[in-house]
């Protein structure tokens, strides 16, 4: 059956082509609908939402890959074990912006939603593979600073702590009069700065015919192979400096 075209509405299309790559990781491949709806009600912290339900939903995936990759290969490195996620992840990040690259806004939103669960599912991974636990709330606060939504740990646990009290709240937004246009497009420009897509015309670029599918593949491949070097230079040293990061009670 032919996959159908993404809409601002069904991000399942992104979902399943991303989930080609292996079945198994169906699940988790793409961000799960209740996510996608608090960010649209909810845009401005749509960064924080994604790094809380990427750390509850990822992060025992990633401890769980780890464990079993050890138990395989015993002997395999740190660095080694990161270095394989990333491979795989990158490769991840290259794919989303190719099927999503002609579809215009919609599609381009979807596409950097993709992006950055993507990458927080890789940066959770290189955690796991030097030995952090990639479940511990902590994990959210990295992703924020890493990604560069934050400078700093602190102004990024205040945004964590806002955006689950907003989630708490349930529809504390819901029902006001703001377009889905306008929504989408801030929507849009909070996950492109979470992802690292920086000049905003790339993502309004992807609408160009021609372009758009070469465009969305530089640009994923590239801000996730950036973030993965952060990654790894901030989960080695806690490696080097210290035995495995604990999940605390």
């Amino acid at each position: 059956m032919p996959t159908p075209r993404p809409s601002a509405t069904n991000p399942d299309p992104v979902h399943a082509a991303v989930a080609d790559q292996d079945p198994a990781d169906e699940a988790v491949a793409a961000p799960p609908a209740g996510l996608w709806d608090r960010m649209r009600e909810d845009p401005q912290y749509a960064p924080e939402h994604l790094a809380l339900e990427a750390v509850r939903r990822l992060g025992p995936e990633a401890a769980e890959w780890a464990r079993r990759t050890r138990a395989a290969q015993p002997h395999l490195p740190p660095h080694a074990l990161a270095e394989s996620a990333i491979r795989k992840f990158v490769n991840r990040a290259r794919l989303s912006g190719a099927v999503s690259g002609a579809a215009g806004l919609p599609g381009a939103v979807l596409d950097i939603g993709v992006l950055a669960w993507t990458q927080a599912r890789m940066v959770l991974h290189i955690a796991a593979a030097y030995g952090v636990d990639p479940a511990h709330p902590d994990r959210a606060t990295d992703l924020l600073v890493l990604q560069k939504v934050h400078k700093v740990a602190e102004t990024a646990r205040l945004a964590l702590g806002v955006a689950a009290g907003r989630e708490r709240a349930g529809a504390l937004f819901r029902g006001t009069n703001t377009p889905l246009a306008r929504a989408m497009l801030k929507l849009s420009v909070k996950l492109a700065q979470m992802a690292g897509v920086r000049a905003a015309k790339r993502v309004f670029a992807k609408i160009v015919p021609g372009a758009a599918i070469i465009l969305g593949t530089w640009a994923n491949s590239s801000a996730t192979k950036d973030l993965a070097r952060r990654s790894q230079a901030l989960y080695g040293q806690r490696a080097i400096g210290g035995p495995p990061t604990q999940r605390q009670p």
